[in-house]
């Protein structure tokens, strides 16, 4: 992962000035778990460039984390190679001059001098659509170039890779062009490697500075910065104090910008776009999952045994768990860290009146596992769209073939309806996604598989409907043939 810093024209050879470094040196230091290096590609006084290259080491990122040898995690997750939360607490200490606009007293003036620049870093794991990566950077008046690999694969998966390369051009500080990417790179990511504590709040409100206010998108901002209601709460009230603190008479530019903070918080909370800061906050699309299959498995006459494929933390086993008629729920899943807190969570439901707590099961669905055959009910929630395409044919027989319940419920992405979501066509909801159908196909696949067994299906939505794309999550309920009974 990287981030390569370019300045041209008058005043380029700052660079090396603001930044604290000597562009005959290579810098290179090991921060954390990773081996960070600075080397000048350029450097005079019309043109410079700074290369900040990161290399994490993998096997330190797991040293003294006893939940990484639980897990498989640890050997699939992209989130320690690019460019987001992890890679911004890297480079922190090699650019803190910078950031914090202290160098040399000499170059003190060149603090608040804009020099034009070009700023290129990447890979950047999103899954925020380009349309709003660029709005994102535009509003802060950069040009915006967004780059994608080829992704090549012998089986059709997808034509382009989910990973970006993002090239920003502009006149800016070079202080403020890092703070900005600072605040910014971890919102692109929506992933944190740490806890979110106060000392969050007062890093985006620093960095934040003359600009954060003031931009269009700052609720998506703080949102997949801060994440927490409190935490958001947290970060308005102390930048409506300080407003206020700077203006207490209630005149001037300070009063305004006041009533903009206030107007911005309060819209935020009234268009849903911060659903965690209402007062009645919309149920969120997985509890409205849970009910839509809870109540299905409760109108159905055989359901006294049920298999969760997929169980992850236990949250749908123990809402079936007090379902009437339900007596046996295994929850099957591949994580050890999953099933740990899941068992903790059937823990809780030892000794509750008409409570069925659920047997935890360590297995997959290319596992075939006997003693899950001939279940009442087997559930897939939002699991297969995790399987790579092709290889669905072969779980889909398993199912059908070998376990045969009486009934399979199964729930995954409406792939049409990621257009309200702002998602772009190519895009996809999770990361970890290997596809997402439309309702036509999802309706194709589902008439595929009752044509190859005994098998009906009736297939519905959950979520709040659309008129022209349907719903966020489809549903299919699928019935054993009467003489398979």
């Amino acid at each position: 992962m990287h981030l390569i810093i370019r300045a041209t024209g008058a005043g380029a050879g700052m660079l090396s000035h603001l930044l604290a470094k000597n562009p005959n040196n290579l810098y290179d230091r090991t921060e954390k778990e990773a081996r960070v290096r600075i080397a000048f590609t350029a450097s005079s006084e019309e043109e410079a460039e700074a290369v900040i290259y990161v290399t994490p080491d993998p096997v330190e990122l797991v040293k003294g984390d006893s939940s990484a040898h639980n897990d498989i995690t640890q050997y699939i997750n992209d989130r320690e190679f690019v460019t987001g939360s992890l890679f911004c607490s890297y480079i922190r200490g090699a650019l803190g001059t910078a950031l914090n606009g202290k160098p040399k007293e000499a170059y003190l003036p060149w603090v608040t001098q804009p020099l034009q620049l070009e700023l290129s870093f990447g890979p950047v794991a999103s899954n925020l659509p380009d349309r709003t990566v660029e709005e994102l950077f535009g509003a802060l008046g950069y040009e915006v170039a967004l780059e994608r690999g080829d992704a090549e694969y012998t089986f059709a998966l997808k034509a382009r890779s989910s990973v970006r390369y993002i090239r920003l051009k502009g006149r800016q500080t070079v202080q403020t062009a890092l703070q900005q990417l600072f605040v910014l790179m971890p919102a692109l990511d929506d992933y944190k490697h740490y806890y979110i504590s106060e000392d969050e709040v007062d890093k985006v409100r620093r960095y934040g500075a003359g600009w954060l206010e003031q931009h269009p998108q700052r609720t998506l901002i703080l949102k997949r910065t801060l994440r927490f209601a409190g935490m958001i709460r947290q970060y308005e009230e102390t930048a409506a104090k300080e407003l206020q603190a700077a203006a207490p008479d209630g005149s001037g530019i300070a009063a305004g910008q006041l009533a903009a903070a206030e107007a911005a918080s309060s819209a935020s909370g009234a268009s849903g776009a911060l659903p965690e800061v209402q007062e009645a906050p919309k149920v969120r699309l997985n509890e409205l999952r849970y009910e839509a299959i809870a109540r299905t498995v409760g109108e159905l006459d055989a359901k006294a045994s049920i298999v969760d494929f997929g169980s992850g933390e236990g949250k749908l086993s123990a809402r079936l768990s007090s379902v009437p008629g339900v007596r046996e729920i295994r929850a099957v899943e591949p994580s050890a860290t999953a099933q740990l807190r899941a068992m903790e969570r059937f823990a809780k439901l030892e000794g509750r009146p008409g409570a069925v707590v659920p047997e935890p099961v360590t297995g997959s669905l290319f596992y075939f596992d006997e003693s899950l055959c001939g279940r009442d009910v087997m559930i897939l929630c939002e699991v297969i769209e995790h399987i790579d395409e092709h290889r669905l044919d072969r779980v889909i027989d398993t199912i059908f073939g070998q376990y045969a319940p009486k009934t399979l419920i199964v729930t995954t992405p409406n792939k049409d309806y990621n257009t309200v979501y702002g998602l772009e066509q190519e895009e996809i909801r999770h990361a970890d996604h290997r596809f997402e159908w439309g309702r036509e196909a999802f309706s194709a696949w589902c008439t595929r598989w009752t044509e190859a067994f005994q098998y009906t299906a009736e297939i519905t939505g959950i979520g709040e409907d659309s008129a022209e794309y349907g719903y966020p999550t489809q549903m299919a309920v699928f019935t054993r043939g009467e003489h398979l009974q």
